[in-house]
């Protein structure tokens, strides 16, 4: 199989130019189903599968799933710096190097399923509560250099979510 199309299941993220009230319904649906549906798919595999890159020099499922787990968290705390400070500049971290830290090398995936849940069900909760004008609401990203209102934030992470269940499918 073609190494992008292992890299990028999905295809790379491409930012709508303009987001609708309906598209961020779709995109709230992702983020709430995503912990159920990874907890689905993780749950089918062997210990094995888990330990298995899902390309070459890829992460494992392991790495995978504790990284979306910190990701996003990492954008639920940016939600909440998003609408409690004017256009704040985020933290960026750096993914790979936390890839490779001892718990996302070998803690068991059920402590990010878990916690991946609960983060979930907070960061929904909140963005479901938001006023539409919240949404145009942006931080400041130093690493792209870019703004990213909440609803780009939104649609980068329904593609998150999707591209890395689409990692998950590749192991068999």
């Amino acid at each position: 199989m073609d190494i992008e199309k292992l890299r990028y299941p999905i295809g790379k993220f491409i930012a709508p130019q303009q987001i609708s009230s309906q598209m961020r319904q779709g995109y709230l649906h992702t983020l709430e189903n995503l912990p159920s549906q990874m907890h689905t798919k993780v749950l089918q595999l062997s210990e094995k599968q888990i330990d298995t890159p899902y390309r070459p020099d890829g992460w494992t499922i392991r790495q995978v799933v504790h990284h979306v787990a910190d990701s996003h968290l990492n954008a639920y705390i940016r939600t909440r710096w998003t609408l409690t400070e004017d256009f704040p500049t985020i933290k960026a971290y750096n993914e790979a190097a936390w890839a490779e830290l001892e718990d996302a090398k070998t803690a068991p995936v059920s402590f990010s399923l878990e916690f991946l849940a609960q983060i979930h069900r907070r960061w929904v909760f909140l963005l479901k509560n938001l006023k539409e004008s919240d949404f145009e609401k942006a931080y400041f990203h130093p690493q792209t250099k870019k703004k990213f209102s909440l609803n780009d934030m939104l649609a980068l992470y329904d593609w998150h979510s999707k591209h890395h269940l689409g990692h998950i499918d590749l192991i068999q």
